[in-house]
């Protein structure tokens, strides 16, 4: 769950975005400036988390009323094998240190759902977080080093897996079918495509950020809608985007079928206001687009 700092958002004096080039730092950085926030984008250009002197850079580029956003990973279609795992811990470790060397206002890490064991039953804020491979136990380790180090509120963010527009990582749901259907006119599923999952747009997961940032908000929030979709029903609800017929063709079964939904009471608690975009809405929005 979250504490707000702020009952009431208030603007940053500065958002500085770590990972500014990724999927999710491109729309947010856009996000912020669309509202006059002041934000300073760091991608690898500026701040090579891996080279030997991310840190200096990091401490030199800090102000002590600054809000941190920590977005940058090699995230798992770069692989989810050792040299990944130490890449991205010594990433982490590399913004650690520079906050324990300066001082932010306020820190935000978006980790991932990732860090949550597939079992029955609904996933809370409250369900126990397991690493169950490299890529989790990454993420795990990662918000144990920034709480530590931290000398601000952090709040943690696990995000579920995202769709959008500028998506890079071509992750098997909605950007893959959607990009399969327009040019192989095929949609491929594993197995029938029983597994269920919860999937939340892009702009979603940027307005959610925000709202954290402008009520300065600790703790720990999931980012999900709480709708869960079979992905064969995800497949004909992409199809349905296009004019022409698109065939959907299952595969022989290689894993056991897992299923995942998400109990989101505390993002209703925490922003009794905010809507998310129904997922029909959002795939005919990024239709949209990509045709533009």
């Amino acid at each position: 769950m979250l504490t707000h700092r702020h009952a009431e958002p208030q603007q940053p004096s500065r958002v500085v975005v770590l990972g500014s080039n990724g999927f999710i730092g491109r729309e947010l950085v856009a996000y912020l400036r669309e509202k006059g926030t002041s934000t300073l984008a760091l991608s690898r250009k500026e701040v090579d988390l891996a080279a030997d002197d991310a840190v200096d850079r990091l401490t030199f580029l800090l102000r002590p009323d600054d809000t941190l956003v920590f977005l940058a990973a090699l995230t798992p279609d770069k692989g989810r094998g050792i040299a990944p795992l130490l890449a991205n811990e010594r990433m982490g470790a590399a913004v650690a240190e520079a906050l324990e060397r300066s001082s932010v206002g306020h820190l935000v890490y978006v980790s991932s759902d990732a860090v949550y064991p597939f079992r029955a039953g609904l996933i809370s804020e409250d369900s126990c977080a397991e690493s169950t491979d490299l890529y989790s136990a990454m993420h795990l380790s990662r918000e144990i080093m920034l709480k530590q180090a931290a000398k601000a509120p952090v709040a943690v963010l696990r995000p579920t897996l995202i769709y959008g527009v500028g998506d890079t990582h071509n992750s098997y749901g909605p950007n893959r079918f959607r990009r399969a259907a327009h040019k192989d006119k095929r949609i491929t599923l594993f197995g029938k495509g029983e597994e269920t999952r919860d999937h939340i747009f892009i702009g979603d997961v940027v307005a959610l950020i925000d709202r954290v940032i402008a009520h300065r908000s600790t703790g720990l929030l999931n980012l999900a809608t709480g709708y869960s979709i079979a992905y064969a029903d995800l497949a004909k609800m992409v199809a349905a985007l296009f004019s022409e017929p698109i065939e959907i063709a299952c595969t022989p079964r290689q894993n056991q079928i897992t299923y995942r939904s998400f109990d989101v009471t505390a993002i209703h608690r925490s922003f009794p206001e905010f809507k998310f975009k129904l997922l029909e809405q959002g795939l005919a929005t990024v239709q949209q687009h990509a045709k533009a």
